[in-house]
């Protein structure tokens, strides 16, 4: 005799509460218990710096003081970036450096989600494509998968905004950025991105947003965003998880 609906219904609850109960939601930064999946422990959460005005409003650099929405800091008035704008969730810090290597090295997948949460509230309502930074094939054969295009679906999914990973490609490896200057991260990705065959058709005149996980000097997204904007893209703005605010040959990411 198979089982009646309100039968079967309580089964599947009480399974999925022996499940939860056997395997607790944990905090992605520390790994104790939480009251629900993607939430982070008091003291993660607070170890985060959320960041917002006042800002550059190119580089998203945090000011001391409030200058007005449309301020820019002095390295982007003098060298202004290829793209519009930029926008990310945290600072990056000592939780956020964890969260960033648990999804990249780590394989821990599920925190593209974590941090596509906390980036939502920031991605533009005119936004018409988003696009992650790619990987070179070799890495990502290596890896397995590309942080940013596994961040770039998850808010696809939360925003209703189309993803598109492979509208660009990564045509050159480059050499471990960490711990050099600007000038020389911008000088190894000089070249190293291209649009996929057919790709202008399917960005001209639209509003592309570039995702990656962490800004640094911004010499990658430099790059990513050149292409575009060459190909016709009508804006391109830049959204990531964690920005460095200190001097970008400092980051141990």
């Amino acid at each position: 005799m198979g089982l009646g609906i309100g039968q079967a219904g309580w089964i599947g609850r009480l399974a999925a509460g022996a499940v939860a109960l056997a395997l607790p939601p944990r905090c992605p930064g520390c790994g104790d218990v939480v009251d629900a999946d993607h939430r982070l422990c008091p003291d993660c959460w607070g170890g985060l710096r959320f960041l917002g005005p006042p800002a550059c409003a190119l580089c998203a650099q945090p000011f001391d003081v409030e200058r007005g929405d449309q301020a820019q800091c002095a390295p982007c008035l003098a060298h202004p970036p290829p793209h519009d704008g930029l926008r990310a969730a945290v600072a990056y810090g000592p939780v956020a450096r964890r969260l960033a290597l648990k999804l990249k090295y780590g394989g821990r997948m599920s925190l593209a989600e974590t941090m596509a949460r906390m980036m939502a509230r920031h991605l533009a309502d005119d936004a018409d494509l988003l696009v992650p930074v790619p990987l070179h094939r070799w890495r990502l054969w290596s890896r397995g998968f590309n942080q940013a295009a596994l961040i770039a679906a998850d808010l696809s999914a939360m925003r209703g905004v189309p993803h598109d990973p492979m509208l660009l490609r990564r045509v050159r490896r480059t050499p471990v950025l960490r711990g050099i200057s600007g000038r020389d991260r911008r000088r190894a990705v000089r070249g190293a991105f291209a649009l996929c065959p057919g790709g202008q058709a399917r960005m001209a005149g639209r509003h592309v947003v570039l995702i990656d996980d962490v800004h640094t000097s911004g010499a990658t997204v430099g790059a990513c965003a050149a292409v575009l904007r060459r190909a016709g893209a009508a804006r391109v703005t830049v959204l990531t998880f964690a920005r460095v605010t200190g001097d970008p040959a400092d980051d141990t990411h």
